[in-house]
């Protein structure tokens, strides 16, 4: 199969790294050629996230190039806004509707872009838009959105949904498993 490259997207502390985990695990057991590289931004203050998930029947670099990738899941608006360079044309953001001000809008320099989707999807790409901390909190845990959008990731492959399920098993810790599996559930359902 040819390489699908997925980038994942956010801000510091919300789980992206674990969400890129559960993506490899899962890939890796499916019997694909893996390579996950992580690029840690100032990610302790907020800022900027990014995962490179490629896989396919070889993979011979981490690293996704401008306008290569098939797939982003960004974990906040702006972050989408940010990467949509690297996406292909016609390719697919995944995108919580969260808003998380960044430090300008925080301290009143700039204002948040009103109408930030449309203007993504004016690109020529396809905008999934979910409210996946609504989601998240539904299943028992505001902190579960990266797993929501996991959820809503998986509705775009052809992978069983109990593959998805056993990779969140191996992958986060047992007290934690039930939630998050419901909060897959959500993300794939709604």
């Amino acid at each position: 199969m040819a390489t699908k490259n997925i980038m994942i997207v956010g801000v510091g502390g919300q789980g992206s790294l674990l969400a890129s985990k559960l993506l490899g695990r899962l890939l890796v057991d499916e019997g694909f050629d893996v390579k996950v590289s992580e690029v840690h931004g100032m990610s302790q203050r907020g800022g900027s996230v990014v995962t490179y998930v490629k896989f396919g029947d070889k993979v011979y670099s981490p690293v996704i190039e401008e306008g290569e990738a098939d797939f982003i899941v960004s974990f906040e608006k702006i972050e989408a806004a940010r990467y949509i360079r690297d996406l292909k044309k016609g390719g697919t953001v995944i995108v919580n509707t969260q808003q998380i001000d960044p430090m300008p809008v925080i301290i009143g320099a700039a204002s948040y872009p009103a109408d930030i989707l449309s203007e993504i999807e004016n690109k020529g790409v396809h905008v999934d838009a979910i409210d996946a901390l609504a989601l998240a909190t539904e299943a028992g845990s505001a902190k579960a959105c990266n797993i929501v959008l996991m959820g809503r990731l998986a509705k775009y492959f052809d992978i069983p949904y109990e593959k998805w399920e056993e990779a969140i098993t191996k992958i986060v810790k047992p007290a934690f498993v039930e939630i998050n599996k419901k909060a897959f559930a959500l993300g794939y359902q709604n």
